[in-house]
């Protein structure tokens, strides 16, 4: 063998040995995640889009999360002046809504209790704990496809996850029905790992006045209390048998009662606008995320605020992932 023959063989063979070296398995991308969720903070922006009615729903997310359990998500619609935060400290998870001036307080142990299609750390414990994860992979990302931890997935079982290649940042997350559609689509934008953040950029107080200076407090008409009602595009297996009217002290109620194969009832009423000086209000229950907005759940009930309406859903025959189902479609004004 001459020499210039010998030389290519031995490039070949390079070539071959470095092309293995950079093929990972799906345990060693397991091992990388390991060691790359151990970031001391992280920032990422997000759009998120909701496929539950008839019209798609877009919404911007915001995350910061510092090590190991401070978060701040601040999510908006991109169309409208609708924001909502989550904030988590020390002092505990709290759900901002500065249109209306208000917070709530929760003993939860939100994010670890559930999914959460936009904090990578979830996604990484997601891929990690379905040991029957399908991997793929092509030439810029990884692809996982893993089960849902959401507290009842029969709705949304199972999802897509992609990382980039070159760092293992999140590039998308499609959460699927059981036909395999994806409902809830996040696309990722700006993740930036081993951020520095300060205790203070958790703050309840800093956190409220930020949010406010995005989204100003809603101003009070005196004795408007008029709004649009709204209904559900999904109504699992029921039909509004009941729409009524009820006089309060303060304003008008809508009630609107449904039966089926399992009845619940859908309370909706202008929200208040808190004074200035409020102070958290304390809830049981976790934080649920519906997209367009953060509802608390407890006591077969979900309620949650939306463009200046505050909701309620009751049932004690509906699950809690079907309560939240039917919440986030309740976007129409003329489907009942």
């Amino acid at each position: 063998m001459n020499k210039k023959l010998w030389l290519l063989f031995v490039g070949l063979a390079v070539m071959v040995m470095l092309t293995a070296c950079g093929t990972k398995s799906k345990e060693d991308v397991l091992k990388d995640l390991d060691e790359k969720v151990a970031t001391k903070g992280y920032k990422a922006d997000a759009e998120m889009t909701l496929q539950m009615g008839t019209e798609p729903q877009t919404y911007d997310v915001q995350i910061w999360h510092k090590d190991p359990s401070y978060y701040r998500v601040n999510l908006k619609n991109a169309k409208k002046d609708q924001s909502q935060m989550i904030l988590r400290n020390d002092e505990g998870v709290y759900v901002l809504t500065p249109a209306l001036n208000k917070s709530f307080k929760f003993q939860s142990d939100w994010p670890e209790n559930s999914s959460q299609a936009y904090l990578y750390e979830s996604l990484v414990k997601d891929i990690e704990e379905d040991k029957d994860a399908k991997f793929s992979s092509t030439d810029k990302y990884y692809v996982f496809e893993t089960k849902t931890r959401y507290q009842n997935n029969k709705m949304l079982p199972t999802q897509e996850i992609t990382l980039n290649k070159k760092d293992l940042s999140p590039v998308s997350v499609k959460v699927k029905d059981t036909d395999g559609k994806a409902l809830v689509t996040v696309k990722f934008s700006n993740v930036k790992f081993d951020v520095n953040f300060d205790k203070a950029d958790f703050d309840l107080q800093k956190s409220m006045t930020a949010a406010k200076l995005a989204v100003p407090v809603m101003a009070e008409v005196d004795g408007d209390d008029s709004f649009s009602v709204k209904y559900p595009e999904t109504l699992l297996g029921a039909s509004l048998v009941e729409e009524k009217k009820v006089a309060t002290e303060d304003e008008e109620r809508i009630v609107l009662t449904y039966d089926g194969q399992k009845s619940y009832t859908i309370i909706q009423e202008k929200a208040e606008v808190a004074p200035a000086t409020a102070g958290p209000i304390n809830m049981t229950g976790n934080p649920v995320d519906l997209g367009f907005a953060i509802g608390a759940l407890s006591n077969n009930k979900l309620s949650w605020t939306y463009e200046g309406v505050d909701y309620i859903i009751a049932s004690t025959e509906l699950e809690e992932a079907e309560m939240a189902e039917i919440a986030r479609s309740v976007q129409g004004e003329a489907i009942k």
